[in-house]
């Protein structure tokens, strides 16, 4: 009982944190995306490689997701929010796809659009379910046709409340740096993708593979 009630008593905690985290999110890529349009717009730096003509701005929004009751209504909640800013000045999101990643269609294919792929065979994810999300990416590149040239990596419980600029340039990608990602206190790990040669583990960046957009 007394585990219980704890429970009851931080979950609005992590309410609060959860919806902190997505505003200090948003406002983040807000504020570049408002300095890159001032400079577009002033001319003040007309050599700037970011500038470039808007088709070749747009970006895929691609959104892993299960087949599970939770998963369905988040994608379409966020897939009511795409379709709203998607159109709106200053935005330049592309196509929307959600790759699910269960196997088999739904009963969302007709209603958003949709790429199935195959998960993981059974323990490949030695227990990290979430190693779907990068195996269906995976799978939906080598054999979707992806018309803009930039990527969204998204999740789900992403919601647009204003239409997003692409922050990417071509060898620059733009992601989210997340407090409790810390690299260096995982060298060990890290260590067999990023050898020593290319220099200390500080140099990799706080982030997860969402919110990400990078070019394809």
């Amino acid at each position: 009982m007394i585990e219980r009630k704890s429970l009851r008593r931080a979950s609005p905690l992590f309410l609060v944190l959860g919806l902190g985290f997505l505003f200090a999110a948003y406002n983040f890529f807000s504020v570049i995306g408002h300095n890159r349009a001032s400079i577009t717009m002033n001319g003040s730096d007309g050599d700037d490689p970011i500038i470039k003509n808007w088709e070749s701005l747009r970006f895929h929004v691609a959104v892993t997701a299960t087949d599970s009751p939770y998963s369905k209504w988040q994608c379409r909640i966020m897939y009511y929010w795409y379709k709203r800013v998607k159109d709106m000045p200053g935005s330049e999101m592309g196509k929307f796809t959600r790759i699910l990643h269960s196997g088999s269609p739904d009963n969302l294919i007709e209603e958003i659009p949709t790429f199935v792929v195959d998960p993981l065979p059974e323990g490949l994810d030695r227990g990290y379910i979430v190693l779907n999300r990068p195996w269906a990416f995976v799978q939906w590149l080598e054999s979707a046709t992806i018309e803009e040239e930039y990527i969204l990596m998204a999740e789900p419980d992403h919601i647009f409340v204003r239409p997003l600029p692409n922050l990417a340039h071509e060898t620059r990608p733009a992601g989210y740096p997340f407090f409790y990602i810390k690299p260096a206190e995982h060298e060990k790990i890290i260590r067999k993708f990023f050898p020593k040669e290319k220099g200390p583990v500080t140099n990799i960046d706080p982030i997860g593979n969402s919110p990400v957009i990078i070019n394809k």
